[in-house]
């Protein structure tokens, strides 16, 4: 596969994930009943369950994102060993796997469908999730480039 081709299935496979991930976060806080009030909950009055709700979007779509850059890079890795049956090679399956089982489990999509509920840290929830973007995009970049 060249190197255009697959810019532009990541790119596509990318786009649709992102919209069908806002609509899928967009009401998934909604349906469920409100959680009773705990004496150890001790949220600011200034974040709003809009605030909230905004946060563990971004978040899920954001780690979601991450799956896919992640499931790209263990699919071109796989391929790189097939043809060169390198060490080095292995060694970044293992840390895409690993990667990817992080970005798995930390969506809150996720999180839900176990039955937990969220009440994060504000932006704090989604800061990890997007550095690991940014190092997958650089990843992905030098994988495909090379």
């Amino acid at each position: 596969m060249s190197k255009g081709v697959k810019s532009l299935a990541i790119l596509a496979v990318l786009v649709l994930a992102v919209l069908l991930l806002v609509f899928l976060t967009t009401d998934y806080l909604r349906p469920g009943p409100p959680m009773p009030p705990s004496p150890m909950d001790r949220k600011p009055p200034e974040i709003t369950r809009e605030d909230v709700e905004m946060f563990f979007t971004v978040k899920t779509v954001v780690s979601s994102i991450n799956v896919v850059f992640l499931i790209f890079l263990m699919v071109t890795y796989i391929d790189i060993y097939r043809k060169t049956k390198s060490e080095f090679t292995i060694g970044l399956m293992i840390f895409s796997l690993v990667l990817l089982l992080y970005a798995f489990s930390s969506n809150p999509l996720i999180h839900r469908i176990f039955g937990f509920r969220m009440y994060g840290l504000g932006p704090f929830t989604m800061l990890p999730d997007l550095f690991t973007c940014v190092a997958l995009i650089i990843l992905l970049y030098l994988t495909i480039k090379y």
